[in-house]
């Protein structure tokens, strides 16, 4: 794994010196503005307009618009001196319950090692929050944007999720079209809630995969060897008119099919039999030959067969 960060966890006057790693990877599938013309991939070039000439990288400094057209520029090291202090230490500032933070808070997740003679302060932090049930809020600056953090244990591991500050997250009252005062039909809340218990299952991560994904690395391996496949318009969904239906079918859908090995299974009561069935089972019985009768003879009470 690549180091992202190193610095120090602090807690108290105890320090704990750590390396940084990302603990997750995007697995986007990457694509290039290509000219059609020549299939050449494109350039971006960096060009001023007023000059009318492309800028090399050391001719470039940072700038704030504080006013429409006019900056206040920054040097490199000057933004580096501001931050240079908080790009070594995570200062754990409260410990406080998981259960308490919504999980609009946070943003990316990072592992945390010990860094030089710090295993022992490692294993007293990972070992401490694991007991106490605890997570704790620092502030950390990686790459000159600063963040809130939350650190937990995972596994045997400490972690490190950044967070968006309050004053990033926007309020809900910005949403637009949200239903107000509308009231809620107790027949389809009561089928809503029985779907939601139906569809209701431990969360195992490794049954999602990126549909999406698979789909495209497939259509880029067909193109690769030369194959020019087709793909199929998806149907068009239909607006939703009667709720309760709706509610009723998905119920249904998510029912779990009986097998016939299932013991609970219960057997079906035989049908009666219709007149036509009658029918043809009178039918079939003659169709055996007519049962012999007896003849009479002269003699009374006497029979011969």
């Amino acid at each position: 794994m690549h180091t992202v960060w190193k610095g120090a966890i602090s807690f108290g006057l105890v320090h704990v010196p750590v390396k940084m790693f990302s603990a997750t990877e995007d697995k986007d599938i990457s694509m290039r503005y290509v000219h059609k013309e020549c299939g050449s991939p494109l350039s971006y070039v960096r060009k001023c307009p007023v000059c009318e000439k492309e800028v090399e990288w050391e001719e470039i400094s940072k700038g704030y618009e504080y006013e429409k057209g006019k900056f206040v520029l920054f040097e490199k090291d000057e933004l580096e001196q501001i931050a240079e202090q908080a790009n070594k230490s995570i200062a754990i500032l409260d410990f406080v319950d998981l259960s308490e933070i919504d999980p609009i808070y946070f943003q990316k997740t990072y592992y945390l090692a010990p860094d030089q003679a710090g295993g022992n302060a490692y294993q007293l932090l990972k070992e401490a929050m694991h007991q106490s049930g605890k997570i704790g809020i620092a502030k950390i600056s990686i790459r000159s944007k600063s963040s809130l953090a939350a650190i937990r244990v995972l596994e045997n591991c400490l972690a490190i999720e950044t967070m968006f500050y309050p004053d990033e997250i926007r309020p809900v009252t910005q949403v637009p079209n949200l239903p107000e005062n509308i009231t809620v039909n107790e027949k389809e809340l009561g089928m809503a809630q029985m779907l939601i218990d139906q569809l209701s299952t431990p969360f195992d991560p490794e049954k999602y995969t990126d549909d999406y994904r698979a789909r495209l690395l497939e259509l880029i391996e067909h193109k690769v060897t030369g194959e020019e496949i087709k793909i199929a318009p998806a149907k068009q969904e239909t607006n939703v008119i009667d709720l309760m239906a709706a509610l009723q079918a998905s119920i249904e859908a998510a029912k779990p099919s009986i097998t016939p090995t299932d013991p609970g299974k219960a057997k079906k009561p035989a049908k009666a039999k219709t007149k036509t069935a009658a029918a043809e089972d009178k039918q079939a019985a003659g169709a055996e030959g007519p049962k012999p009768k007896r003849r009479k003879t002269a003699k009374k009470n006497e029979t011969v067969s």
